[in-house]
């Protein structure tokens, strides 16, 4: 599998930098997982948006949905698609109001909202805890600790597993999720402190912390709030975890 960065800055877009989006490709399949501020533009830069064969929702904050509004507007109004998305439906993967609440996001007045239901374009499907065949890909999902419903997400491919915490803060569900995981792409949106508020966001040393006890082979960080010191959070998580660790950058690909 290969992992593409679209964007990385936590919580909010950074100055030239794009929030929370990835991609994961393995046999010519293309997967995204989350869609935030800025991601679409980056998508475009690197391939052609009617390439993807799913996407993944983690959850439903701006950070990581924004740009969905843009995907629909492509798939509904291109001039000359190279297929049909009517007929070709992309497999969505998303919290259960995933539906309805990019619904308003797209359409906020009712009647326009009522009229486009984006389903002409899209496939909803509930995460879940029991992986589901996409693609090349078997995708499993669990609840993590986030204000909004929101979850972790487990991609495999050829006996390789790529683990991605979403939005959390730390909790049990963690370990199941990153368990011997070959790589772990986890947020750290700040350095640790005792006064950081439960049940949010991880900071270094806790995704490195994470990153020792699931026994996982290599730990990329991401998600780092603009407004945060990147290389404290590093060195935390370097502190935490004896494997290879890495800040992932924008536009960079990463090997699982």
């Amino acid at each position: 599998m290969r992992l593409t960065i679209l964007g990385c800055s936590g919580s909010i877009p950074g100055p030239g930098a794009a929030a929370s989006g990835y991609l994961v490709e393995a046999d010519g399949f293309l997967l995204g997982i989350d869609l935030g501020n800025g991601t679409f533009a980056q998508l475009q830069a690197l391939c052609d948006p009617f390439r993807l064969g799913a996407l993944v929702l983690s959850h439903l904050h701006p950070d990581h949905c924004a740009d969905f509004s843009a995907l629909t507007v492509l798939r509904r109004y291109h001039p000359d698609p190279p297929y049909d998305p009517r007929q070709r439906r992309l497999g969505v993967y998303a919290p259960e109001e995933a539906a309805a609440r990019l619904a308003n996001a797209y359409a906020p007045h009712e009647a326009e909202r009522l009229a486009t239901d984006l389903t002409d374009v899209y496939d909803f499907h509930p995460l879940s805890a029991r992986p589901v065949r996409v693609g090349p890909f078997d995708i499993g999902a669990v609840p993590v600790d986030h204000p909004t419903e929101a979850f972790g997400v487990r991609v495999s491919n050829s006996g390789r597993t790529l683990a991605y915490t979403g939005d959390t803060g730390p909790c049990a569900a963690l370990d199941e999720l990153a368990g011997g995981a070959d790589v772990l792409l986890a947020e750290a949106s700040w350095t640790d402190a005792p006064d950081r508020p439960g049940g949010v966001h991880l900071s270094g040393r806790q995704a490195g912390e994470l990153a020792a006890r699931a026994g996982v082979g290599r730990l990329l960080l991401t998600h780092v709030a603009p407004w945060s010191d990147p290389a404290k959070i590093l060195a935390e998580a370097r502190a935490a975890f004896s494997g290879p660790v890495d800040l992932v950058e924008q536009g960079a690909g990463y090997d699982v």
